[in-house]
């Protein structure tokens, strides 16, 4: 069953637009310019990848020690999602779904969920309050946003992707002045950590309170973050935007943790855990030259991730498991390494240091509605990175063709280097409705 919703999201592509141009009217419904109270849209995407692997590596050999793959791997993925709102007076209603398909060499896969569901009472034009899951979108960065308190990480690989909200209780109190401060804004939230709400986020039955202060100050975005409560340790932040010249923009976020907990590998291959404040920030620059050439540069320290040393303990434990389990058969240790891949050692970027520089080169040639860009991450203590070139194509209406790969490349014991590819090519046929 599963597999027939993929082959329905590829059939999908090509029927929905031919069937959008058969229905074209070209009739004038003067009803038709009035705001209408609702609103409908959705997405639909087809995903093959195909994965090289480097049999190597740290994470290939904590993943594949007991199914050993090929040179390479393949796997289909779909996604549909669905969004809509209906507004009344005062009250408006939002949903967002997502569907995600996956058919790979473990098999096949179906996860459905609401991405956001929430409904807002807006009183008056500068107050205005929301309830449900959400996601608040907190910070001025591009690949990252330490001072998002309130949302999931972003995939630095793909940053523009929609993500999860979280479920909670908002305002935005907004006024304008006349000077050099401009606007002010505050956005209370409460937030709330209990089995089936939240439960992901840190420690249970718990209320927390996050907040956002903005101020559009000469010609300057600027807010002040902060998240206090028991889920997670006490958290203030700080970000800013500016453009210098009408194509040249600079931004910037800093978050201050305190008590940040940490849980590290030691030599014997157990857990401790180590608590001390954390500082992250990110510095980043934005362009556009005349030709539209856009040209994005962060730099991220990550205050809360591992050091290289701290990295390589963590291979070398799982380099040790692996060849026990090879002589023995006796999993224990790789079982262990997964737990602890999982606390922390396994997530995106999980490191301190890393440079992002990403350029986009609109209808180069004059080729209309292709749009080439590339991507490059490095983490710059120990050196390794990766190169993600990428095609756009949108001359189809309402219709993306994507054709992506992904490079990396680090000696041993380097972030990249363990990871358990060495590349991937991916098309993604997306239509929007």
């Amino acid at each position: 069953m599963k597999r027939l919703w993929v082959i329905f999201l590829f059939f999908a592509f090509w029927m929905v637009p031919a069937l959008a141009g058969a229905e074209e009217s070209y009739s004038f419904d003067l009803a038709e310019t009035e705001k209408k109270p609702y609103f409908a849209a959705g997405y639909v995407e087809f995903k093959p990848i195909l994965f090289g692997l480097d049999h190597d590596a740290a994470f290939y050999k904590l993943r594949f020690y007991d199914d050993p793959q090929g040179q390479t791997i393949s796997e289909v993925n779909g996604r549909m999602q669905l969004e809509g709102s209906y507004e009344k007076d005062i009250f408006r209603i939002y949903a967002k779904t997502n569907t995600d398909l996956k058919s790979s060499y473990s098999g096949e896969s179906e996860k459905t969920t609401f991405y956001e569901l929430y409904g807002s009472m807006k009183p008056s034009s500068d107050l205005k309050f929301d309830l449900g899951k959400k996601t608040m979108k907190w910070g001025k960065g591009y690949a990252w946003n330490p001072v998002a308190f309130v949302d999931r990480p972003k995939d630095p690989d793909d940053p523009e992707t929609a993500m999860e909200g979280y479920i909670l209780a908002t305002a935005d109190y907004i006024k304008s002045f006349n000077g050099p401060l401009q606007t002010f804004s505050f956005t209370p939230v409460l937030f709330p950590v209990y089995d089936h709400v939240n439960d992901n986020f840190g420690t249970k039955n718990k209320l927390n309170f996050a907040g956002r202060f903005y101020f559009l100050l000469y010609d300057t975005d600027i807010d002040l973050l902060f998240m206090t409560g028991e889920s997670q340790s006490d958290r203030f932040g700080a970000d800013f935007s500016r453009n210098i010249t009408t194509n040249f923009e600079v931004h910037g976020e800093f978050a201050y943790i305190r008590n940040s907990r940490k849980n590290i590998l030691n030599a014997s291959g157990n857990m401790t855990s180590q608590e001390a404040d954390a500082l992250s920030y990110l510095i980043g620059i934005r362009h556009l030259t005349a030709f539209d050439l856009t040209t994005i540069i962060e730099y991220y320290h990550n205050g809360t991730g591992f050091s290289a040393d701290e990295m390589k303990g963590f291979y070398s434990f799982v380099n040790r498991g692996y060849d026990i389990f090879n002589t023995t058969g006796n999993n224990a240790v790789l079982a262990n390494a997964q737990k602890i891949a999982n606390s922390g050692y396994g997530r995106t970027n999980a490191m301190e240091e890393y440079l992002y520089v990403r350029l986009s080169q609109k209808e180069p040639f004059d080729i209309l509605y292709f749009t080439p860009a590339l991507a490059w991450i490095m983490n710059t203590e120990d050196k390794s990175w990766s190169l993600t070139p990428e095609l756009l194509y949108t001359g189809i209406t309402n219709m993306e063709l994507r054709l992506r790969s992904g490079f990396i490349s680090g000696a041993r014991n380097s972030e990249f280097g363990e990871k358990q590819n060495d590349y991937r090519v991916e098309f993604r046929m997306g239509y929007y409705f």
